[in-house]
């Protein structure tokens, strides 16, 4: 796509990164196909290849509008397109820069700019956030629907392991899964603990950036990146043996630091450390658990557990991270056949901060992934992301679980002692 940028946007980092994206893209449109707006709406100006135009006009110089921010704003930022197309346009990174720079010119209704202010300066702070959740589980049944949505049903997190291994890795000492689903962290030391390994949640870390990267804060986001890495980096100096991101929207932020601080001259290297030692769970517990499968086959053999089970990958780990069906084959090769899910590759409508943004889109998203992953009745539905896991909790009474908490419950967790998920940080 030939692109001649306006004199403001030349010889600027953003112009320049906007440009060699923009000039990968040869029209194709293969990307509609499995541009979740685009399938419902049907306007090409949401669409990846139609907002590409939006940008491509702004960064040549035409004044933006609040439609053409509309159009943006509607963008899950599931980068499914990126997985579809055939030229490599980055357009993750693309529609960075063309919210910032039409954010800049557009200003936003009153209502809009308190909604995304409470949502940036809450959602991040975990001693606001914390409180505010569990606040909201006790009361929850008087929550009119719209709220209850947002609050998912408090389930005990179990014992956090107290016994010390000499290996170790990190996690990541998150905003909103700590608050909102305890039970996920806690399963994850405990299958950690099983494997002869210590999970260290370092208190000095927290958010890993993404609801003030997507935000368009993006200072705010780079500071949470560098916090994190300066908490991180003594640890991995020590001997942690990677950063392991059980959230995959968060791992797939976690990610991109390397790209956010790549001309940050005291972070860059540090960055590009981190980035080299974090994992998913799908791309390191696997091979970790291959002493455990004979076990975990035999307790899925006798029943021992749910073993009708559907697999909804997150956008996050899927396009973002680029893990597909890691999850599932291990789930095969240990006895369980993950029931098929129609359409797997769409979003889910959770996308973060989305479905507070935009409910329509999102519900009806929520709504089309669910017939989609009821089609063969699973006994419960696993993910890897704690947005997707409550946003489709709210919208069916089958159990949706980290995978991970299905990994726990097959195991078992010995060694470990009751104590408060609140106080584990080392």
């Amino acid at each position: 796509m030939q692109t001649d940028l306006a004199p403001e946007f030349k010889g600027t980092r953003d112009g320049e990164a906007a440009e060699a994206i923009l000039r990968k893209c040869v029209h194709c449109g293969f990307c509609l196909a499995t541009c979740p707006t685009y399938l419902l709406l049907g306007d090409e100006r949401d669409s990846p290849r139609g907002r590409i135009y939006l940008m491509k006009q702004v960064v040549e110089g035409a004044t933006p509008t609040l439609s053409t921010l509309q159009h943006l704003d509607r963008c899950l930022t599931c980068r499914n397109c990126e997985t579809t197309c055939p030229s490599g346009v980055e357009y993750g990174h693309l529609v960075d820069v063309g919210r910032k720079l039409v954010e800049a010119q557009v200003r936003r209704p009153l209502r809009e700019r308190v909604v995304r202010a409470l949502l940036r300066e809450t959602l991040t702070r975990r001693w606001l956030f914390g409180p505010a959740m569990r606040l909201g589980q006790r009361v929850r049944p008087l929550l009119p629907a719209v709220l209850r949505d947002k609050v998912p049903e408090r389930r005990a997190p179990g014992p956090w392991p107290s016994r010390a291994h000499a290996r170790k890795v990190l996690l990541l000492n998150g905003c909103t899964q700590p608050a909102m689903l305890p039970s996920i962290d806690a399963a994850t030391a405990r299958v950690l603990d099983r494997l002869g390994v210590e999970a260290i949640v370092e208190r000095r870390s927290g958010c890993c950036g993404a609801i003030r990267h997507h935000l368009n804060d993006t200072e705010g986001a780079l500071a949470q990146a560098r916090r994190n890495i300066d908490a991180w980096i003594p640890h991995l100096d020590a001997g942690a043996e990677i950063v392991l991101v059980n959230a995959s929207g968060c791992g797939a932020m976690v990610k991109e630091y390397a790209h956010l601080l790549r001309a940050d001259p005291t972070y860059a290297d540090k960055a590009k450390r981190v980035v080299e030692a974090t994992r998913d769970p799908a791309e390191w517990l696997p091979g970790e658990l291959a002493t455990q499968a004979d076990a975990i086959r035999e307790r899925v053999r006798r029943g021992a557990v749910a073993s009708r089970l559907a697999f909804h990958p997150p956008c996050t780990l899927q396009h973002g991270q680029r893990i597909r069906g890691v999850v599932e084959s291990w789930l095969t090769s240990v006895g369980v056949t993950p029931l098929y899910v129609p359409d797997s590759h769409l979003c889910c409508g959770s996308a973060g901060t989305y479905s507070v943004l935009q409910p329509d889109l999102s519900l009806q998203l929520r709504a089309n992934k669910l017939e989609a992953l009821h089609a063969e009745a699973p006994m419960q539905v696993l993910s890897a992301n704690i947005g997707c896991i409550a946003h489709l909790q709210a919208g069916t009474t089958t159990p949706v679980r980290h995978w991970v908490e299905w990994v726990d419950e097959v195991l078992g967790a010995p060694g470990a002692r009751a104590e408060e998920i609140g106080t584990r940080a080392k």
